[in-house]
């Protein structure tokens, strides 16, 4: 095992330097650039989540472009200190390079050179021009001029071959110059030879020897690879002719030149010496790797072309291989699970002290207000937070960054609990996001035990000085859940039993199982109670808040007004501000007015410039950490910028700019920029020339524009294709990414958001600047963000690369461009859920968002599967509920209601999938299978679900969803800042979907629609706030009603303005005041009110708001206006109806009640001409309107047959002509057509309605009960509860609107659901009862269940539906199928009924059979009729005819397979009758032994067999024809039989012993071995397979996971295992309690619900054979919408008495 070194930990890159002759590797570099590195990037991505980054300082094949000799060794330093893995690749060759130049030679050393070539008569005129003297350079230099910092000559044509050629010549004699002043010098002993050799490197050697000198083992041994390929006989004897002739001139040298030659070491020496003498030396000191290749070339044709081809391939597969091994080393988790910090929040705990390490390390200047700030800290008496301030860039958040590492250093005396958080930096920075990650930082830092359940309130009373309270993780849990029980199935009787309202209490944490977002207040009291009782003397807290300021919509004052005040003992809170947010600080202030008697409110720290001494210090230290320095001259005109502008950035800033003078440059006040944004375009300015306009402006505009910034690899993919502004393309490699990103280091910090290393602006001002400079445009913007989009979305192309394999000197086509994948998840085969692509998750719908591509972050990303199934991986799920609900772009989307259909499902099953990530696929299918019909557009959700699993080798999926039983709300809200105490006492709906509800404190708030807030609704007179009392609403108006008796009128379809329900014609003393709203109507702009016990009516005109009235003679009850808008209907207490005219108030007439009984409803039907009354106790008047000239007619009374009780709903709906009447103890339904009452529904016993409404389409009406904190759906059609719909807390009022349901509770929180969504859950087909049998035909086709009433349903797989259901005149107690299917044989109150299956006819009745139960034969010729007291008969399956009786009663008796015996326990023996005589003909007890027989099964592939258990625990096979037995196996005494649960297998190969609470049982006959399988905890149902491939069981969860008892951790789950190796295919949670479990023939699994529905599942399983597997539906696509009851089973009835009589 080769040993690692020292890697970077927190990296997320692999960056690899690599390191060759460019002259010599120009083959072998470009195949490892288009055939390894991105093979080797794409597999490091999807194994291990690293990226890979090679830098190739000679990519380019412009010379001038390559970077010199110190730029490669800050590249080389840059790639060892940041790479997590491998840092070097270096290629030898077997050329060694010409020797480069030095880019800097100190001034002795090169005045020496000059002198000793003058000295030796060298012209030195050459050397002369090439260097310069820089005194600006530590020590002083003579700096090599740009024009020859080239190290090698181009390698194409880009100029005249003439001018190419001198270029060449006078870099060779340049270099021969230099290299003859250094022989000169050795030879004169003034300079030593090691010290001469080093001016001879080539450009390999030197980096080679940078990078490997010097080194510290632990960096060479595994990070370093070298491949050394030496060439025999490389030149051919062609090229040495020319090589000789072209050196034979020089050979006539002097003998002083050849004197000075032979001290001038060779390029084969200085290849040789590296070769065999360094790096030897490495391998057995530091463990380098180096691997070496030798190739031996033909003497005449020497290394040819195809050679080298030959040997770029082979090292392709060596380096890669290699590379693979040694990265594949590193201790990186296999998979996101595997890593503590799977989930958001942990991350961000973890990035948020990270983030205070990296900033602190840029506290270049001690500042005297950190002093302040630690004497607030450590004084014991403060109450009020520090608030440090300061303008911008004055060091506010590196000043908190330093002083959070240096808190346990001031407070030696306890162990303080810093918390620091960088709001400004944060993802998500919504207000509760921000609290509830303070919550859960504080509470995981105290090591809070998330278990825990004790109230937050009752921990008050703990002593906070007991020093046994020190360690306080178990203080103040308790869990968030609903306040009903889960378990609630849909009858009546289970519904109304679970109507207990449960109590609930805030997780302090601010996380509720069920992902429903915490409000303020919650939040607020859950961090007050955190910081009360958590922090203690000797563990005290400190809370740290930075850029608050810098948060949009208001975002820091609601931050603010949530934390606690006073602060409590032991809490330190230190706020930084920036003195222009004014309304940050005013906040501060009004929330700490006072902390104690001795405080005045908070404390300030003002930050200001930093002393002007200091930043020249800084600027001198950090010039000289870069070797740099300035001349006196330089350093005047530094001090004078200092003084304008004395600010640490800027400073940093400045010495970006001076490391760039030279001693000779001409500087003045002009060439220093004033102030932090001129620095910074000055610097962008240089940026631009060093390296292009286009590159930096795209660098820069890509990392602004992130969400979270950018890593180093997605950078330079996103800056490899650049356009000039011309429109010219330039490809940019790797090597200049890095370099712009050397040079902006200063400026970036590398933090880690989720597990990746990105870069970010040190400074927002960074960002400023660059939005003014390149991103002043929206097109711009956007044209950004869509390129961002496209490239982490998977549609990027990195460019086109020219082919390795083209002939370089013709071939100009080039290969497809690169695209770079970018998957949700990276799944490698080890790896069971893969590695979620976080940097994706994060940044791809921030950008879709911000391109303004709508439809495309709908359609592929919140519609996605892909996606929804990575966020929970990744531990967001909160967020993306939030996604899902938000309403930003609401207008460009769709799928409305398919998203908050699928935010409901995401946040009542939260819990769950926050543990059990994997199982989201099979709970979204059982979540939005009953809902395809209403909401056709998650088809395809559901069919990528079912897609998905078949890839899978095994498992199950859902061939038929069973019913629901409830229905999950879409939305859920509360009223923000409301106190918990109040209570609603009127509430209200407009037909447009808006609520107003109105408190008993005088608040009124109000809901416009989907994903909006409940706001309050603030209206004030003469400088008061008025108090409401009431509110009404009619069509589009909502009229609210204050305690000082003014009455207000809204129009929600017109602006938001309250318009006073007054007449504007009369003085203020002329006002009439009314008393309470009993109600009103609205019709084009005129509202008609009636007033509680008034006899008139008010009319408002709001168009002239003037008031009328209309006189009536007693008190109005109720309102009603025509159709056609001529008349108005005024019900009165006396049960008189006045008719009045709408445009004149004239009185048109009346219709007078005998019965004296107030009007509480009236109904128009303009169509029949009919007028309806609806009295207080439920009577119906109906009054004929046709003839206008004559007063209306009473046509027709009805009484109401019920008790007499007062109306408290009704609920009209003209569409489907029908009437609600709700009263305390009956619900009636009326036809509003013909007027009949068509049924009457009785409230549970113990319990009253308290309101009902009809569901949309008139299939339902949804009930609210008294003390029940649910809302109830009863079937119309059949009477049943069949649902119930959940409320967080006791329902006050239900609202029918367009397309949703709304329940306001008491304490004012609005819970709303989809009304079609409604309709599918409560029309969906299920039994009456709890499903007690379920038989399966043997296509698996048809399946037929029965639920002990007089209904046998028959179901199609095919559809999912009930087909037809068999009618008895009694209760059902046994049913069996015949083997084809072809009858169906029923026992109902002792009679026997025969069923043809596929007309529904009842051929035969059979009575007087005293049958307990019925069999039949497996040739389907005869049935067998079991009786306990009586004789059992054996007759003839289409006659009815009797073949024979047995007079013995056998117990659990079979048929055998052949159907020649019926076998049976009959007093312990196991005997066989035959079907032929009934005589017992065969004994088992006779034949061997005397035990008694507890159970026996026949195996129908061995008929002439039977597996008999014994009472011993042997185990023997009988032959019952010969009477023959057997014995096998003989049970340990831990084992034991249950009869009941005995099943065997078809070839008696597997037989299920019994359920022994966790475990189940089976014995393996084949192998002869006992097995015994672990279920997750108590096991209810266990079935086998007829074929013996596998076991089917249900059990509940022993221990619910971490210990919540929420839905679906609670729910049983059905188990599917693998008999053959014990595996387990599948498992998935069950929405209800199971009664049925039945294993089919076709791999089908049967669930039979209490409930009465039926669940079909399906076994995947790659072991069983494709033939064999289920034909369960898989289609979600085949049916149309289509009303339930239209789809209705057909009804088959039996014949009316028996056509056979058994005597």
């Amino acid at each position: 095992m080769r040993s690692r070194g020292k890697l970077d930990r927190s990296s997320s890159c692999v960056k690899i330097y690599l390191c060759s002759n460019p002259g010599d590797s120009v083959v072998e570099r470009r195949a490892l650039r288009e055939s390894v590195f991105p093979r080797l990037r794409e597999h490091c991505r999807h194994s291990l989540g690293l990226d890979v980054r090679v830098i190739d300082p000679f990519e380019s094949s412009d010379p001038s472009r390559w970077p010199d000799e110190t730029t490669r060794q800050r590249l080389i330093q840059e790639c060892r200190e940041s790479s997590s893995g491998p840092f070097l690749l270096a290629l030898v060759g077997h050329q060694y390079g010409p020797g480069a130049l030095p880019s800097q030679v100190e001034v002795s050393e090169y005045q020496l050179l000059l002198e000793e070539s003058q000295r030796a008569g060298v012209s030195t005129q050459e050397l002369e021009s090439a260097y310069r003297r820089d005194e600006n350079t530590i020590p002083s230099s003579y700096c090599l001029r740009p024009s020859h910092g080239s190290t090698c000559p181009p390698l194409k044509e880009v100029k005249e071959e003439e001018e190419e050629m001198k270029i060449k010549a006078k870099e060779e004699e340049l270099r021969k110059v230099f290299q003859t002043a250094v022989s000169l010098c050795v030879q004169s002993g003034l300079m030593t030879p090691e010290r001469g050799r080093s001016f001879c490197r080539s450009a390999l050697d030197v980096d080679l020897r940078f990078a490997l000198e010097k080194c510290p083992d632990e960096d060479i041994a595994g990070r370093c690879l070298v491949y050394v390929h030496k060439v025999v006989n490389a030149k051919g004897e062609r090229e040495k002719k020319m090589t000789n002739d072209r050196l034979h001139p020089e050979t006539e040298t002097g003998a002083s030149d050849a004197a000075t030659q032979s001290l001038t070491p060779t390029s084969d020496e200085l290849l040789s010496e590296l070769c065999a003498g360094f790096l030897p030396s490495l391998i057995t000191s530091c463990q380098l790797l180096v691997y070496t290749r030798t190739t031996e070339c033909d003497r005449r044709h020497g290394y040819t072309s195809t050679r080298r081809r030959g040997y770029a391939e082979s090292l392709c597969q060596q380096v890669y291989s290699d590379l693979v091994e040694l990265i594949g080393s590193l201790d990186v988790p296999d998979a996101e699970g595997d890593s503590p910090l799977c989930d958001a929040w942990s991350r961000e705990q973890v990035e948020q002290e990270q983030l205070g390490v990296l900033l602190s390390r840029f506290y270049d200047i001690s500042q005297p207000e950190e002093g302040k700030i630690r004497d607030y800290v450590e004084r014991r008496d403060r109450r009020c937070p520090l608030v440090v301030t300061g303008g911008p860039c004055t060091g506010k958040t590196v000043l908190l960054a330093h002083c959070t590492q240096q808190m346990k250093s001031w407070l030696t005396d306890s162990d303080p609990v810093v918390i620091t958080h960088f709001c400004n930096l944060s993802i998500n920075t919504s207000p509760e996001c921000l609290l509830s990650g303070l919550c859960r930082h504080i509470a995981s830092r105290y090591h809070y035990n998330s278990t825990s359940k004790q109230n937050p309130s009752s921990s008050h009373g703990t002593d906070v000085d007991d020093p046994s309270c020190e360690s306080r993780g178990n203080i103040s849990n308790s869990n968030s859940t609903s306040a009903q029980d889960p378990h609630t199935e849909s009858s009546t009787k289970e519904c109304v039993s679970e109507c207990r309202p449960k109590i609930s209490h805030p997780d302090p944490r601010g996380l509720s199982s069920s992902v429903i977002k915490p409000d303020l207040s919650e939040l607020k009291e859950s961090l007050s109670s955190l910081c009360n009782l958590l922090p203690s003397d000797k563990h005290p807290l400190i809370l740290i808040l930075d850029g608050l300021d810098q948060l949009e919509n208001e975002v820091g004052p609601e931050i603010i007004n949530s934390l606690p005040s006073p602060l409590p003992p032991d809490v330190k809170l230190i706020l930084s501000v920036t003195s222009n947010r004014t309304h940050l600080l005013q906040a501060v202030r009004l929330h700490y007015p006072q902390g104690s008697e001795k405080e005045s409110g908070p404390e300030c720290v003002q930050l200001g410039s930093v002393d002007r001494k200091q930043s020249v210090k800084m600027v001198a230290s950090l010039l000289g950490c870069s070797g740099r320095r300035v001349t006196s001259g330089q350093q005047a005109l530094v001090n004078q910028a200092l003084t304008s502008c004395c600010l640490p950035l800027y400073a940093r800033l400045l010495h970006t700019l001076t490391s760039l003078w030279h001693s000779d440059s001409d500087v003045t006040e002009a060439s220093i920029p004033g102030g932090i944004h001129s620095s910074i375009s000055s610097l962008l300015d240089h940026l631009e020339q060093k390296h292009s306009s286009s590159a930096v402006a795209r660098a820069v505009s890509y990392l602004t524009l992130s969400r979270a910034g950018l890593a180093e690899a997605e950078l330079a993919d996103l800056l490899y294709d650049i356009r000039h502004s011309e429109g010219s393309k330039m490809q940019l490699p790797q090597v200049d990414v890095e370099r712009l990103l050397l040079d902006l280091k200063s400026f970036l910090i590398k933090r880690t958001v989720a597990g990746s290393q990105v870069l970010s602006w040190v400074s927002r001002h960074f960002r400023l600047v660059a939005f003014e400079r390149y991103l002043g445009s929206h097109d711009v913007r956007r044209k950004i963000h869509s390129e961002m989009a496209d490239y982490f979305s998977g549609q990027w192309v990195c460019g086109s690369r020219k082919s390795f394999l083209l002939n370089q000197t013709s071939g100009t086509s080039e290969e497809p461009s690169m695209k770079i994948d970018q998957p949700y998840v990276f799944a490698p085969s080890k790896a069971v859920g893969g590695r979620v692509n976080l940097r994706k998750l994060i940044e791809l719908p921030h950008h879709l968002q911000q391109s303004g591509r709508w439809k495309e972050l709908e359609h592929e990303l919140l519609m996605s599967l892909e996606f929804h199934q990575a966020m929970v991986q990744a531990g967001l799920l909160e967020d993306l509920v939030d996604m899902l609900e938000s309403n930003e772009g609401e207008s460009q989307f769709v799928f409305s209601r398919e998203r908050l259909l699928l935010a409901s499902a995401f946040k009542s099953s939260a819990c769950f999938l926050q543990s059990s990530p994997l199982q989201l696929p099979a709970v979204m299918e059982t979540s939005l299978l009953p809902y395809l019909e209403v909401l056709p557009a998650l088809e395809s959700y559901v069919t990528n679900i079912r897609q998905e699993s078949r890839k899978a080798r095994s498992g199950l999926g859902v061939a038929l969803c069973p019913s629901p039983s409830s229905v999950p709300p879409i939305q859920y809200l509360k009223p923000r800042d409301k106190a918990k105490e109040v209570c609603v006492t009127e509430t209200a709906g407009s037909e447009c979907g808006i609520v107003a509800e109105v408190m008993d404190d005088g608040s009124a708030w109000i809901w416009k629609g989907a994903r909006c807030d409940v706001v309050r609704l603030s209206l004030s007179c003469e400088q008061k706030e008025l108090k409401f009392a009431g509110v009404k609403s009619s069509g589009g108006f909502f009229l609210l009603s204050t305690q000082c008796d003014k009455v207000f009128v809204w129009d929600v379809t017109g602006p938001e303005v309250l318009v006073e329900v007054r007449d504007s014609l009369k003085t203020e003393l002329n006002q009439t005041t009314p008393g309470t709203i009993e109600g009103f109507v609205a019709y084009q702009g005129k509202l008609f009110i009636c007033w509680k016990n008034e006899s008139f009516v008010s009319v408002f005109d709001i168009s002239s708001e003037t008031l009328t009235h209309c006189q009536c003679q007693c008190s109005v009850t109720c309102l009603a206006f025509s159709s056609e808008g001529f008349c108005v209907y005024c019900g009165q207490e006396d049960g008189t109806v006045s008719i009045f005219d709408m445009e004149t108030s004239s009185l048109l007439g009346s219709c007078p009640s005998a019965n004296c009984s107030a009007v509480t409803s009236i109904i128009i039907c303009g169509d029949k001409k009919e007028m309806a009354c609806v009295d207080r106790n439920g009577n119906v008047a109906l009054w004929d309107m046709g003839v206008k000239t004559q007063p209306p007619k009473l046509t027709r009374e009805i009484f109401n047959r019920g008790k007499s009780e007062t109306i408290l709903s009704a609920d009209y709906s003209k569409e489907i002509n029908n009437l609600l009447v709700c009263q305390a103890h009956q619900v009636t339904l009326w036809d509003t057509w013909n007027w009949e009452m068509w049924d009457q529904f009785l409230a549970p016993r113990g319990r009253a309605f308290t309101q009902a409404v009809l569901s949309n389409e008139g299939h339902l009406f949804l009930a609210l009960l008294d003390s029940c904190p649910h809302i109830l759906g009863w079937r119309l059609n059949s009477g049943e509860c069949v649902l119930f719909l959940e409320t967080t807390n006791q329902p006050h009022t239900l609202l029918k609107m367009a397309s949703n349901f709304i329940c306001v509770t008491h304490g004012g929180c609005l819970t709303v659901w989809d009304s079609e969504v409604i309709d599918a859950a409560g029309t969906a087909p299920k039994m009456g009862c709890g499903v007690k049998g379920v038989v399966v035909d043997e296509k698996g086709e048809w399946f037929y269940t029965t639920d002990g009433s007089e209904k046998v349903w028959r179901w199609s797989l095919d559809t999912g539906l009930p087909h037809a259901y068999f009618l008895h005149d009694g209760p059902v107690e046994k049913l069996q199928l015949s083997p084809k299917s072809i009858h169906l044989v029923s026992l109902s109150g002792g009679d026997i009924y025969v069923w043809k299956t596929e007309t529904g006819e009842d051929i035969l009745r059979i009575s007087g059979s005293r049958a307990t139960n019925v069999l039949i034969t497996p040739n389907g010729n005869c049935g067998v009729s079991i009786s306990e007291r009586g004789l059992s008969r054996v007759w003839k399956m289409t006659q009815g005819s009797i073949v024979c009786c047995i007079r013995l009663h056998l117990s659990d008796a079979q048929v055998s397979p052949e159907s020649t015996f019926l076998i049976g326990r009959h007093s312990g023996d196991l005997v066989a009758a035959s079907l032929w005589s009934g005589s017992i003909s065969k004994r088992f007890s006779c034949v061997e032994s005397s035990e008694r027989v507890v159970a026996f099964h026949a195996l129908s592939e061995h008929p002439e067999f039977v597996v008999v258990m014994t009472e011993s625990g042997a185990v023997y096979t009988w032959k019952v024809a010969e009477e023959t037995v057997c014995r096998h196996f003989q049970l340990p005494q831990m084992f034991h039989c249950q009869p009941q649960d005995f099943q065997t297998s078809s070839d008696g190969s597997y037989a299920l012993l019994s359920i022994d609470n966790d475990s189940i049982n089976l014995l393996d006959l084949s192998q002869v071995r006992l097995c015994s399988f672990k279920a997750e905890g108590p096991v209810i149902k266990a079935c086998l397979d007829k074929t013996g491939s596998y076991a089917a069981h249900i059990s509940y969860p022993s221990r619910l996971g971490k210990g919540c008892a929420c839905f679906l951790h609670a729910r049983p789950v059905l188990t599917v295992t693998r008999l053959s190796d014990g595996e387990r295919i599948g498992s998935l949670r069950l929405p209800k309690s199971p009664l049925t479990l039945v294993v089919g023939d076709r791999q089908c699994v049967f669930v039979g619900f209490e409930d009465g529905s039926v669940g079909v599942y399906s076994v995947r399983d790659y072991v069983i054979h494709e033939k064999e597997k289920a034909r369960c539906r898989e289609s979600v696509t085949g049916q149309l919408k289509q009303c339930p009851f239209d789809r209705a089973p057909l009804s088959w009835v039996p014949q009316p008495k028996a056509n056979i009589t058994w005597s």
